[in-house]
């Protein structure tokens, strides 16, 4: 396992919107991570709900004003491969992998389309 890499997921829900940066300043904590160490911040701006990704994304860019650290907004859609879909959302799951598949299907930094569901 790289332990230059952390991850952590969360359920969309209300209570998370309103707790967001609650949630990240307490994985930094548990992780004993300081933002000042991280220089890539990986983010899913969809598909999901509009307020969930909105939430998310506006952070991230609060982050990246503040502290210059790069993020890369990825979505399902940039690892899909057509012949193999499955296989990608398979090696998708581990996300420890998450920056090695950006640089595979370059997947730009700093650059937002959020994908919102309908």
């Amino acid at each position: 396992m790289n332990k230059n890499v952390y991850t952590r997921t969360f359920t969309n829900s209300k209570k998370n919107y309103d707790k967001l940066t609650i949630l990240i300043n307490n994985f930094l904590l548990k992780n004993k991570i300081n933002l000042n160490k991280i220089n890539k911040i990986y983010v899913n701006r969809g598909p999901g709900s509009f307020a969930g990704i909105r939430n998310s994304l506006s952070i991230v860019k609060a982050i990246h004003l503040i502290k210059k650290i790069d993020y890369y907004s990825y979505s399902y859609l940039d690892f899909k491969d057509k012949k193999n879909i499955q296989f990608e959302l398979n090696k998708f799951k581990n996300l420890i992998k998450l920056p090695d598949l950006c640089n595979e299907n370059n997947v730009k930094k700093n650059l937002i389309k959020p994908i919102y569901l309908s």
